[in-house]
């Protein structure tokens, strides 16, 4: 299933809702009609599990091509959110996790040659979560280095701690888009946390594509433009660590749960690595996309306080 987080008014609080061809069916509106309780929110119902998601597969297939009247919405009049508005906890990024982009981050951002042993792993807060075309925030006083990332998002369904990687993939609820948006500028003595969490730094969805929807993570195109011109274009299979390795690593040393979200890090392309750099500016347009999930759109606009 394609499920969204959305409101068709700015005034009124966003649901959760299932996109099938144009239309969005809300989860609630779809139980209330069949006389069953259904999840209102993203992580509502992945904190069900499998058999709240079975449940309401079950509904979005009964309703059909004529859902029940006042359970649908035409996605063209739907504000698309972010999936998961506030996340509970930090979302775990993963840098230099593709080969070429750790080359090109040797040469332009002194990091290491060396091809990482371990998932390099940093955070970004839930304040940094932005949705589906809202702006991206150039602070000029925090930054003259405003760099693009575009990256496949894995959800969390189930937690644990050291989660093996033979069983890790059970515990994925579905796959996003992200935008890894960083202050190349704010790196404080190898800390990233105020080069990667501000404002606005994590823009996130359109959707998520439950995990069953996706045949394999580890073939999925991804691809990122600015102005119309293409700056990222690779595949997940060029990840250096797969996506258990990602679950089992972090789960080694913190308890990972429900509606946990991975960043599983970006090919090369991102900004810092062209000669000449290139960086983000107020005015410009980014979109990213991941094969099989959908497309962020994101304007750039000047943030910078008197």
């Amino acid at each position: 299933m394609k499920l969204v987080t959305y409101r068709t008014s700015v005034e009124e609080k966003a649901r959760l809702g299932v996109v099938t061809n144009d239309l969005i069916l809300d989860a609630r509106a779809l139980g209330v009609a069949a006389g069953q309780s259904m999840p209102e929110s993203m992580l509502a119902l992945i904190d069900t599990g499998r058999p709240g998601v079975t449940a309401l597969g079950k509904l979005v297939v009964e309703a059909g091509d004529e859902p029940p009247i006042h359970t649908s919405t035409p996605l063209s009049n739907a504000i698309i959110c972010a999936p998961i508005q506030r996340p509970r906890k930090n979302i775990w990024g993963i840098g230099l996790n593709y080969v070429e982009h750790v080359e090109e981050s040797a040469r332009s951002l002194d990091t290491a040659k060396e091809l990482p042993t371990k998932p390099v792993l940093f955070t970004k807060p839930p304040t940094a979560v932005i949705g589906q075309g809202e702006p991206i925030l150039h602070n000029s006083k925090m930054t003259q280095n405003l760099d693009w990332e575009v990256e496949l998002a894995v959800i969390m369904g189930s937690g644990g701690k050291h989660i093996s990687e033979e069983h890790a993939m059970d515990h994925v609820f579905g796959y996003s888009v992200m935008i890894d948006v960083s202050a190349r500028d704010n790196r404080r003595a190898g800390q990233w946390i105020f080069s990667k969490g501000q404002d606005s730094y994590a823009p996130f969805g359109p959707c998520i594509v439950t995990a069953d929807d996706i045949q394999d993570p580890h073939n999925l195109n991804l691809w990122l433009t600015k102005n119309g011109e293409e700056k990222q274009r690779s595949n997940t299979k060029h990840m250096l660590f797969n996506i258990p390795a990602l679950i089992a690593d972090i789960s080694t040393g913190m308890t990972m749960e429900g509606g946990d979200i991975i960043a599983t890090g970006t090919p090369s392309g991102v900004g810092a690595g062209r000669t000449p750099q290139e960086w983000m500016w107020p005015g410009d347009t980014i979109v990213a996309g991941v094969e099989g999930i959908g497309t962020l759109r994101h304007p750039i606009v000047d943030a910078t306080p008197e």
